[in-house]
């Protein structure tokens, strides 16, 4: 299983960026997937999740502003971004769990966001 994300930079608050989660060797309509970040001396954070059936929820503070989608043809997960504060910035990661077993988790190896105030 790999996941390859991508789509990171250095934006100024305000704007917006969209990252995408490329996944292979795997059937991508049968895992929940997920957008995760960390920040320097913060422990990783959910930031919002797809579920294989299109279910979504996000964190509190992303509410509003950040969508997360998926398009299972392309094997691909995105996390568009808008209205960035730079409390926004950190590594993004991307995460996969199959449907028929929870437990098990894969990640991607992150791409960090950095906004400016």
């Amino acid at each position: 299983v790999q996941l390859q994300a991508s789509g990171g930079g250095f934006v100024q608050a305000g704007g917006s960026l969209r990252l995408s989660c490329a996944a292979s060797g795997i059937t991508l309509s049968k895992y929940d997937m997920a957008w995760y970040r960390q920040a320097p001396e913060v422990q990783r954070e959910l930031v919002a999740s797809i579920s294989w059936r299109g279910l979504k929820k996000y964190a509190d503070s992303v509410k509003g502003g950040f969508v997360i989608s998926r398009d299972n043809d392309k094997s691909t997960v995105y996390l568009q971004m808008n209205s960035l504060s730079p409390e926004d910035t950190a590594v993004y990661y991307c995460n996969a769990r199959p449907n028929w077993d929870p437990r098990r988790n894969y990640w991607g190896q992150g791409t960090q966001v950095t906004v400016s105030s």
